[in-house]
């Protein structure tokens, strides 16, 4: 080797060596979750669960900062924006990442252009719960309400899913239902308690705890096998609305051009993480499946849950905004 390539050799494994060091020591300092949904939704309660085993590991505080509003766009546009460094981190859903490119005509971030994919963090399904003073104990009684009554009966959504869902059901029952959106599913169960609203399908981190204090009636649940949180609560395709099927899933996402290495060291992090306590107190409490993946897996993932959504909005008829 001549002394010019030798040179060069030793400056590209001296910049390698910096470059390396550089992220050996992530995470250093505080890491912020992004989520893009109110505090108490599925998303918070999980991003809390997740900070509080992420601390355990690494001995650094984690921060979860709540940014709902505008279907995830605002939650979205501060992780697009924010340093690519790893210590802001979008725990999101398919909402952000899945359904939003089909709900919308122009979204203010690119979903795969803008974020690295870290890992999936669960699955889970939705509940469909009714106002106490609606004269419906059932699925089929609700449709029977709502043919009674074409754009009187009124669903809430503060999530794509959520959204969705409620379409799906208005689609596949042939009902006309009145939509009202919320930013976050909490707020749409504070006015469906307090009878603004008259149902909601919504995850059930956020509407179980409401059926068990007796505030709301759950009618079904929202995917093709019962949940074990709620045994003697059929499904929605059980209950007559045949093929219906709707859940949804969360990931974690770093801005683009995060390094390699932190993208792999924060990806070992969360996927430790989900092996905790607090975690594992979390699926078992909400019905969530616990499910990560490698970077490489939840990009594949995500654009196989893009395109099932596309058809998903399109069979249910909804026109992009």
């Amino acid at each position: 080797m001549s002394s010019a390539c030798r040179s060069i050799f030793l400056l590209g494994v001296t910049a390698f060596a910096v470059s390396a060091g550089a992220h050996a020591e992530y995470p250093d300092k505080q890491i912020t979750f992004v989520v893009p949904f109110a505090a108490g939704s599925a998303t918070d309660q999980l991003a809390r669960a997740l900070g509080q085993e992420v601390t355990a590991i690494t001995k650094q505080a984690v921060v979860v900062d709540d940014k709902p509003g505008a279907s995830g766009f605002i939650g979205a546009e501060v992780v697009k924006k924010a340093a690519p460094d790893g210590y802001t981190v979008f725990i999101t859903t398919n909402t952000t990442h899945a359904a939003n490119e089909h709900l919308f005509k122009k979204l203010p971030y690119d979903a795969v252009k803008d974020y690295l994919p870290v890992t999936a963090l669960g699955k889970g399904g939705q509940i469909m719960i009714v106002n106490m003073n609606l004269p419906a104990k059932s699925v089929g009684e609700f449709i029977a309400l709502a043919k009674a009554q074409p754009g009187k009966i009124s669903f809430g959504s503060g999530s794509s899913s959520s959204r969705v869902a409620g379409e799906m059901l208005q689609q596949m029952a042939g009902i006309e239902l009145l939509h009202v959106p919320y930013k976050s599913n909490p707020l749409a169960i504070n006015d469906l308690l307090g009878g603004q609203i008259n149902m909601m399908i919504t995850d059930m981190a956020t509407g179980l705890p409401q059926v068990k204090g007796g505030k709301v009636r759950a009618l079904a649940v929202s995917t093709t096998k019962r949940s074990p949180l709620v045994p003697d609560i059929p499904t929605i395709d059980e209950a007559g609305v045949k093929g219906y099927d709707m859940g949804f899933w969360f990931a974690a996402y770093v801005p683009a051009n995060t390094p390699a290495a932190v993208v792999n060291k924060l990806h070992d992090v969360l996927v430790q993480a989900t092996k905790g306590t607090a975690m594992q107190q979390y699926y078992a409490n909400t019905g969530t499946d616990l499910f990560v993946t490698s970077p490489g897996e939840l990009a594949k993932f995500q654009f196989a849950e893009s395109e099932k959504w596309k058809n998903i909005i399109k069979k249910a008829g909804i026109e992009a905004e």
